[in-house]
């Protein structure tokens, strides 16, 4: 007999469980549909950014960094390193704890929220009066409504598949067991600058294959360029413009050939090759033709502006659907789409979701960039402030970057905020709250920000917007 509910979420990542959670606290009788498993079998809810995502990735750039800061700077600060050696082993055991941590937590979420976890993969079986039916495993539920939060999976480059031992996905990137001597990045994405900085840190030579002529496209410009220079003063080998052609795998390495941006053949000899080059959304199994869901030519659940599929009741959210793939968007979309099934006004902000790469500098933006204002003919002021003229960043000595605000000419509204440097992912948050609220580059000049502190540097960004800055 099949088990009915008023809500059924498929896939436990960022967007389901939390549309799970914010389901079950609306009143409704919810469950919540996810596969992902620990290596020996047991439940580990999440999806791929607890599991093989931003968590882990963020556990192995805080072990790295640490290492860094000890072999590098510690001397700086009278702090004397005697026989320093760093246990990869141990490090991706960390991980591996953090992970646990996180599904863990979830498990108790669900407890506490009353949500009904059922582990096995969710497929749509048939669309009844009471429903639809979704398979999993030898059993059978019916939800009255349906929100697919499948996510996505990495993309491989094509006749290129994914081994995990020598071609990495994000996954394999997370469980290299010792630094590979030398190692590329194919594709200047979040993911695989993130992992390029964990084994540059820990001793790999690192070279960055990018087709783009243009260093991080999605970046502002100024600020991606700051950053390029930062990576390349680190040691990353970054190369633009360049054609992958045939990889092979021989023995204990694998040989990348490309041709570069000027035209030259080129073959690099490398242990591992991480592939970062986009993901694409996740039905696998999902068996949408069961009930008619209308996918795109990309794969991805077409909805429209508030989640809804072409069938009446079925929701999607997240990864699997339109919009960048992020987790805190994912998150936004499962609330608004449980509070909608109440009848309530859901909202996300498209325009105010703030994007982050962890690679140190941190690089966070959040708004439009400047080579968008300029292509839509926005007229705008600028300001930026370098974290070199910030007291705390020479105390924590890390002065890379600057904040640059972007605002509206006419009426100074903020159109964007773009930061490159220490702790930007935790700045880039008052620039989004600023934003959500319409705030003038003005408001954030005149708050009265802790001095010394790193927000110090957006307060004068802003003040920069109107060429008065007071400590640079």
């Amino acid at each position: 007999m099949s088990k009915q509910f008023d809500v059924v979420v498929i896939g436990a990542g960022p967007g389901g469980y939390i549309a799970a959670i914010r389901a079950a606290q609306l009143g409704f009788n919810t469950a919540c549909i996810d596969e992902w498993k620990t290596q020996d079998g047991k439940p580990a809810p999440g999806g791929t950014c607890t599991n093989v995502g931003c968590i882990p990735s963020k556990a192995l750039l805080q072990s790295s960094e640490n290492y860094e800061e000890a072999a590098k700077h510690f001397g700086d600060h009278g702090i004397s390193m005697k026989d320093l050696a760093i246990d990869i082993g141990k490090m991706v055991a960390r991980k591996d704890a953090v992970v646990k941590q996180n599904n863990d937590g979830i498990l108790y979420l669900f407890k506490k929220n009353k949500v009904t976890f059922f582990h096995g993969r969710g497929s749509f079986a048939k669309a009844t009066e009471a429903g639809y039916e979704i398979q999993v495993g030898d059993e059978t539920v019916v939800g009255k409504h349906v929100i697919v939060a499948t996510g996505s999976n990495p993309r491989a480059l094509p006749g290129v598949p994914f081994d995990e031992e020598k071609i990495l996905s994000n996954d394999g990137a997370l469980r290299i067991p010792s630094a590979p001597k030398k190692l590329v990045l194919i594709g200047s994405g979040v993911i695989g600058l993130e992992m390029g900085s964990v084994w540059r840190r820990v001793g790999s030579e690192v070279t960055v294959l990018e087709a783009l002529p243009t260093f991080l496209g999605a970046v502002d410009e100024q600020i991606a360029k700051e950053a390029q220079k930062a990576f390349t003063k680190q040691g990353l080998k970054i190369e633009l413009g360049v054609k992958v052609g045939e990889i092979k795998t021989a023995g204990q390495g694998v040989s990348v050939a490309y041709t570069t941006a000027k035209g030259e053949q080129q073959v690099l000899q490398a242990d591992r090759v991480i592939v970062s080059i986009g993901r694409v959304p996740n039905t696998n199994g999902l068996k949408p033709e069961a009930v008619g869901l209308k996918l795109d030519e990309r794969g991805a659940i077409v909805v429209d502006a508030e989640c809804r599929t072409n069938l009446p009741n079925v929701w999607a959210v997240g990864d699997v659907v339109r919009g960048p793939m992020l987790a805190h968007k994912a998150e936004e979309e499962g609330v608004a789409v449980a509070e909608r099934i109440a009848g309530q006004h859901g909202h996300v902000n498209f325009n105010t979701i703030p994007w982050v790469i962890y690679t140190s500098p941190e690089i966070a933006w959040v708004g439009r960039t400047e080579q968008q204002l300029k292509a839509d003919g926005v007229q705008y002021k600028a300001g930026t402030f370098p974290f070199l003229a910030n007291g705390r960043a020479r105390a924590l000595g890390d002065t890379t970057g600057m904040v640059k605000f972007l605002a509206d000419a006419r009426t100074d509204e903020i159109l964007g905020v773009h930061i490159v440097g220490p702790m930007a992912s935790e700045l880039i948050s008052e620039a989004v709250v600023a934003m959500e609220f319409k705030a003038s580059a003005e408001d954030i000049a005149r708050i009265c920000h802790a001095h010394p502190s790193l927000s110090e540097a957006t307060k004068e960004a802003a003040l920069a917007v109107d060429k008065r800055t007071l400590n640079f």
